[in-house]
């Protein structure tokens, strides 16, 4: 008669299938997550007020943008009236050869798509804006 020896159980886990599938979420999530994309409607903050544009030399020239996304400009002949981004940009790029140490600033209505925002920066930047500020309304003005 064979005496077999009983095999002592092994009580531990093998990780390797759980590593596998981990790996291939690790794959997954890093696939997919440039596709996804966060649309969230925002407020735009407020803010204090800031000395961050000095404008006790020269008053700073101010592009306007109105919920109906009609441009202005605070330094043209007339104020009031509305004209397109080429025009805004030209008389700005006007003004800066005359002092160009003026600031720019915009101000655009809380309405406006944020895309007539951007068309408006990008003339400013092709007419040889070097920076633009963007204006907020500060608590106090509430």
């Amino acid at each position: 008669m064979y005496l077999r020896k009983r095999r002592k159980q092994v009580a531990e886990i093998n990780v390797v299938p759980y590593i596998d599938v981990m790996l291939v979420l690790l794959i997954i999530f890093m696939a997919t997550a440039p596709l996804i994309t966060h649309g969230v409607k925002v407020d735009l903050p407020k803010m204090e007020e800031s000395d961050l544009v000095d404008t006790k030399d020269s008053p700073p020239i101010i592009a306007s943008i109105d919920a109906q996304g009609r441009y202005y400009v605070s330094a043209g002949t007339d104020p009031e009236k509305p004209m397109d981004a080429v025009e805004v940009a030209a008389i700005i790029k006007l003004k800066l050869q005359q002092n160009p140490d003026t600031p720019v600033m915009i101000k655009g209505d809380g309405k406006v798509s944020y895309q007539e925002v951007l068309l408006l920066m990008d003339f400013l930047k092709n007419a040889g804006v070097p920076s633009v500020g963007l204006m907020t309304k500060s608590f106090d003005e509430e």
